[in-house]
C-alpha cells in the first residue's frame, strides 16, 4: 500500500532538491507510511514508525553524543528514513558522526543539497499514499467482485484456484485434509517442481490460526470449510518471505482491467542473503485467499445440495417405476427435466448391494456423525456415490438412487439392445475399480470342510423344471470314519465354487432389457430379486442375471407363492414349533449345519460348536420331531430346499 524510500527519492519535488544518499542504502525499500517535518531533537517520542522525517537540522544537538542519540532514537522507533536539507545548519554536508551512526543502525540518511519546500514533498508523498490506498480499495473490490461472480456461476474448484492465481500472480494449491492436491495453478512456474513431494512438504506447513502465514516456507494458508466441517486448505505461495523471496523492491500493486498484478507491497529486502524488514503478506493477499476459500466452501455446499436434490428426484422416479405410483408419462417428463431421455431407449434395471454376510466397512468419525452413529446410512450413501461415479466413468446415463436401506438401483438408458452387454461390463468394471476389496481372498474361514468335500455340489438346476442333479459323493477325509454325500447347493451349469469373494464385496445384478419405459419397472424388480437371491452366492461374477441364480433365484421368485410357503410348513413346521417352545435348543440351526456340511456329522458338529455325542443326540431328536430318516438323501434334499425357501421368505 505504501511507497518505499527509494520511490520517494524518485519523486519530482525530491529530485528538485538534488538528493544524495549518504547512509542506509540497504534499507531503501522500507515503506513510507507518512512524512513528518521536525526540528526538535526529541521528536522520536511523538512518532509511531514508518515515517520519513524531514528536517533542516537547526534544532539538532551540537555535540556528537547528542547526534548519536538523535539517530539512535529515530532508528529505535522504526522511522523509514531521515532527509536533511543543507544550507541552514549544515552547509557542505551532514556531520560524519550522523552518517556513521545511521549506517550502523541501517537508517537511510539523505542530504538535499538544494533548498526545497517541504510542503511539496509531503503533498507528493501523501498523494502517492492516498493513490495506493485507493488502488488497495479497488484491488479489494476486484477480488470481491471476481469471487462473487464465481460463486454465482457455480465455478468448479479448478476455476476458483485459477482465478486466485491470476489475481495474485502467485502459485495456488487446494488440498484436502490428507494433503492430497485437489486443484492447483502454478502461475507460470514449473508445476512439477511445485507439486513434487507435496504431501511431505505440506505437512511441514503448519501456521497457527485459521488463516496465517508461514514465513519459513513462504506459504499463506487458509482453511476451507463451512458449517463447522472443514475439508481442505488453500495455500498461496507469496514470494515476499522465506527462502522464496525474489523481489526487486520496486513492485507496487496495480489494477489493469479485470486483472490484478503483483501484490508485493510491504515486501522485505535482502541483505547478504538475509531477509530484513516486514515478512507479513499484504492485506489484499489475505483477503484474496479467504474469499477464494469461502467461494470453494460455498460451491461445495451448493453442489452437495444440488446433488442431494437430484438424488431425491432420481429416487422418486425409480420408486414410481417400481411400485407404479406415478404415470409413466410423468416419470419421463421429470426425467427429461433432469436432462435424461428415457423414451425410445433400451432400458436395463440394475441393482447393486453388499453381500448379506459382509461386515460394513469401518466408519470414520465423519460417517458416524453424519449418520447418528449408525454405519448403515453412511455405507449406503458411500455406495450410491460410487455407483454415480462409475456411471460417469463408463460414460453411461440413467436414473440412480437408493431403492431401499440396503441397495442402490440404476435404470440404464442405452441407445440400442446391442450395447447392453458392453455397457454393463463397462459399468461393473468402473464400479469395482472405485471400490477395491481390502480383504484377503481365499476360502471362507467359517467353512471348515475339506476342499474335496467343498467341491462336491449340486451341478445344475434348470429353473424351468427345477430338476436337481447331484455330483457323485466324495469321500470325506475327516479322520472320523464318517462318510457323507455332497451338500445340497443351488447352482446352474458347471460353476464350481469361488475360492474368494467378489472383487469389491458387491453384488451387481441386472434385469432383462426392455424397450419401453412402461416395462422398466419389471426390469428393476427382476434386478432386485436377482440381487437378493445372489447374496449367498460365492462366485465372482461381474454381473448376476436371472439364469445365474439357479435354485435360490427360483425360490426367491416364488417367495410369495402360497404353495411354496405350504411346502416349507409341511417340511419344517413341527421343528419350528418345537424351537419356539424350547428357545434354548434351536434345533433348526443344528439341522442347517448338518445339511450344509453335506451330512458329514463330524464336520457339522465342529461347525455347530458341539461335541459329537451332543450333536448326534440332537440329530436323533430332530429325526423324531420331523419323523424323517436323516440318512436318506431324498429326505435331506427336501429339507434343504425347504431351508433355502425359508431363508428366502424370511429375507426382508
Amino acid at each position: 500500500m505504501f511507497p518505499t524510500v527509494r520511490e520517494v527519492l524518485a519523486l519530482d519535488p525530491v529530485r528538485h532538491g538534488a538528493p544524495r544518499l549518504v547512509a542506509g542504502e540497504a534499507r531503501l525499500d522500507r515503506p513510507v507510511r507518512w512524512v513528518h517535518v521536525a526540528e526538535v531533537p526529541d521528536i522520536a517520542t511523538l512518532l509511531g514508525g514508518g515515517e520519513l522525517v524531514l528536517t533542516t537540522g537547526i534544532g539538532l544537538p551540537a555535540d556528537d553524543a547528542g547526534l548519536r542519540a538523535f539517530i539512535g532514537d529515530l532508528a529505535g522507533v522504526g522511522v523509514s528514513g531521515l532527509v536533511v536539507e543543507l544550507g541552514r545548519r549544515y552547509l557542505s554536508g551532514v556531520p560524519r558522526v550522523m552518517v556513521a551512526t545511521a549506517e550502523r543502525h541501517g537508517l537511510p540518511l539523505v542530504e538535499l543539497r538544494r533548498a526545497t519546500p517541504f510542503v511539496r514533498i509531503t503533498e507528493a508523498v501523501h498523494a502517492l499514499i492516498v493513490d495506493a490506498q485507493l488502488t488497495e480499495l479497488r484491488a479489494t473490490e476486484e477480488i470481491h467482485q471476481r469471487f462473487t461472480e464465481l460463486s454465482v456461476e457455480g465455478a468448479d474448484p479448478g476455476e476458483v484456484v485459477r482465478q486466485a492465481a491470476e489475481l495474485s500472480g502467485c502459485p495456488v494449491v487446494l488440498e484436502n485434509l490428507s494433503r492430497q492436491v485437489l486443484a492447483y495453478d502454478p502461475a507460470g512456474e514449473n508445476a512439477e517442481l511445485l507439486l513434487n513431494g507435496w504431501e511431505q512438504h505440506s505437512r511441514r506447513i503448519r501456521p497457527a490460526g485459521r488463516t496465517a502465514y508461514d514465513p519459513d516456507s513462504g506459504w499463506l494458508v487458509t482453511t476451507v470449510g463451512a458449517r463447522g466441517e472443514d475439508w481442505g486448505r488453500l495455500l498461496l505461495r507469496w514470494p515476499g518471505g522465506g527462502a522464496l523471496s525474489r523481489l526487486d523492491g520496486n513492485a507496487l500493486s496495480r489494477v489493469d482491467g479485470n486483472a490484478l498484478s503483483r501484490l508485493d507491497d510491504g515486501a522485505p529486502s535482502r541483505v547478504d542473503g538475509v531477509v530484513v524488514g516486514p515478512v507479513v503478506p499484504p492485506t489484499r493477499l489475505t483477503i484474496l485467499v479467504e474469499r477464494a476459500a469461502s467461494t470453494l466452501a460455498l460451491g461445495r455446499l451448493i453442489r452437495r445440495d444440488e446433488e442431494g436434490l437430484e438424488r431425491q428426484i432420481h429416487r422418486t422416479l425409480l420408486t414410481a417405476l417400481l411400485d407404479r405410483s406415478r404415470p409413466v408419462d410423468e416419470v419421463a417428463l421429470r426425467a427429461r427435466g433432469l436432462g435424461l431421455v428415457l423414451e425410445r431407449r433400451h432400458l436395463v434395471g440394475v441393482v447393486i448391494r453388499h453381500r448379506a454376510d459382509d461386515p460394513a466397512p469401518d466408519s470414520g468419525p465423519a460417517d458416524d456423525a453424519g449418520s447418528g452413529g449408525d454405519p448403515g446410512p453412511a455405507r449406503l450413501r458411500d455406495l450410491a456415490e460410487s455407483v454415480g461415479q462409475a456411471l460417469r466413468e463408463a460414460n453411461l446415463t440413467g436414473l440412480t438412487s437408493a431403492v431401499d436401506d440396503q441397495a442402490v438401483g440404476v435404470l440404464l438408458a442405452l441407445p440400442d439392445p446391442a450395447s447392453e452387454e458392453r455397457a454393463l461390463a463397462a459399468f461393473a468394471a468402473a464400479l469395482r475399480r472405485s471400490r477395491p476389496d481390502p480383504r484377503p481372498t481365499g476360502p471362507r474361514p467359517s467353512d471348515p470342510r475339506p476342499a474335496d468335500l467343498r467341491s462336491a455340489e449340486l451341478r445344475s438346476v434348470d429353473p424351468r423344471s427345477a430338476e436337481l442333479r447331484f455330483a457323485d459323493p466324495a469321500p470325506v477325509r475327516s479322520g472320523s470314519g464318517d462318510k457323507g454325500t455332497a451338500p445340497v447347493r443351488s447352482g446352474s451349469g458347471d460353476r464350481g465354487t469361488a475360492s474368494g469373494r467378489s472383487a469389491s464385496g458387491l453384488i451387481i445384478a441386472a434385469g432383462s432389457g426392455v424397450g419401453s419405459l412402461r416395462e422398466a419397472g419389471r426390469s428393476l424388480t427382476e434386478a432386485r430379486q436377482v440381487a437378493e437371491a445372489a447374496r449367498r452366492d460365492r462366485r465372482e461374477l461381474p454381473i448376476f442375471r436371472l439364469p445365474h441364480v439357479g435354485l435360490a433365484g427360483l425360490l426367491h421368485l416364488l417367495r410369495d407363492e402360497p404353495r411354496l410357503q405350504t411346502f416349507v410348513e409341511r417340511e419344517l413346521g413341527t421343528l419350528l414349533a418345537y424351537d419356539a417352545q424350547h428357545p434354548r435348543e434351536q434345533l433348526l440351526g443344528t439341522l442347517r449345519a448338518y445339511l450344509e456340511q453335506g451330512r458329514n456329522k463330524s464336520a457339522a458338529a465342529v461347525a455347530a460348536h458341539l461335541s459329537r455325542p451332543a450333536f448326534y443326540e440332537r440329530l436323533a431328536r430332530i429325526g423324531r420331531i420331523l419323523d424323517v430318516d436323516l440318512d436318506s438323501v431324498d429326505a435331506c434334499l427336501s429339507l434343504h430346499v425347504a431351508l433355502l425357501a425359508l431363508d428366502t421368505i424370511r429375507t426382508p
